[in-house]
């Protein structure tokens, strides 16, 4: 039975508590209580978050990293050669013609934990399109409700959809809002999976290196985790900038200063 082994350990860990920290003073004050899956958010551009993750990393020693930036192809990749050169490194990933931040960025994270089997949870662009023309669970296909990939509440709805609009400057149609949605919600759900996978695959601990918004317990992985595999741990860190998230968003949080950039509204304007 899939994820049989899941349940398992989550029997194992049952009385060990995640803690629930708050705001952190530093990275080095990470308590994540034992938990098997520990989300690891950034802001993508901001290399003081790549820094806290690297440092998290070796802390944690983890049995497998799960990176949003890599596809199944690309961590067999990395699996199969040696991470301490990260030319080579960015050369077979085709770093270069990614839309990720400079690789040198990452590639501390990957020597943190030289040993971990590496993840690869990128959803393709065929399928994020093919979601926005239908629904994350059509596109997700079987097991969709066993990870709780189920219609949202309207509330929900509409603020995710308002988000979505603020994420892009309010350059969106409207009518591409709920597309929008449903390709967060697969990138979520399958993200979610590639996780259990790597859990059942290396007994753990695993750590996810994902953006904020997959990160957040409301509606990001933590939720698909909870449905899939509600006995197995799992703590979130959020990282933000200057402003401190909303209760309950993640379980522990560090407020770093923004990173310098351009405005990203700018390429809208240029429309």
């Amino acid at each position: 039975m899939k994820h049989a082994r899941l349940m398992l350990i989550g029997m194992a860990i049952a009385g060990s508590a995640v803690a629930h920290a708050g705001e952190l003073p530093g990275i080095d004050a990470l308590d994540t209580g034992g938990a098997h899956i520990v989300l690891l958010g950034e802001v993508h551009d901001n290399p003081v978050h790549h820094q806290n993750q690297a440092t998290a990393v070796a802390l944690l020693a983890p049995s497998a990293l799960v990176f949003e930036m890599l596809t199944p192809e690309q961590a067999a990749t990395a699996n199969g050669m040696d991470r301490g050169d990260a030319a080579a490194m960015a050369a077979a990933l085709d770093w270069v013609h990614s839309s990720w931040p400079d690789f040198a960025m990452y590639h501390p994270i990957f020597l943190a934990a030289p040993q971990a089997s590496i993840f690869g949870a990128a959803v393709g662009r065929d399928d994020l399109i093919a979601a926005m023309k239908s629904t994350a669970a059509d596109v997700f296909g079987s097991g969709a409700n066993s990870i709780g990939l189920t219609p949202l509440p309207p509330t929900q709805q509409a603020e995710r959809e308002a988000l979505q609009m603020e994420a892009h400057c309010g350059a969106l149609p409207e009518d591409m809002l709920p597309g929008m949605v449903e390709a967060q919600r697969l990138r979520d759900a399958r993200f979610a999976a590639t996780t259990l996978d790597a859990l059942e695959q290396s007994g753990g601990p695993v750590v996810v290196i994902t953006g904020n918004g997959h990160a957040r317990r409301d509606w990001g992985m933590p939720a698909y985790l909870s449905v899939a595999a509600p006995d197995v741990e799992v703590f979130s860190l959020g990282q933000v900038e200057e402003i401190a998230p909303p209760d309950g968003l993640y379980d522990a949080w560090l407020i770093t200063p923004a990173a310098e950039r351009e405005d990203p509204c700018a390429v809208f304007e240029k429309k």
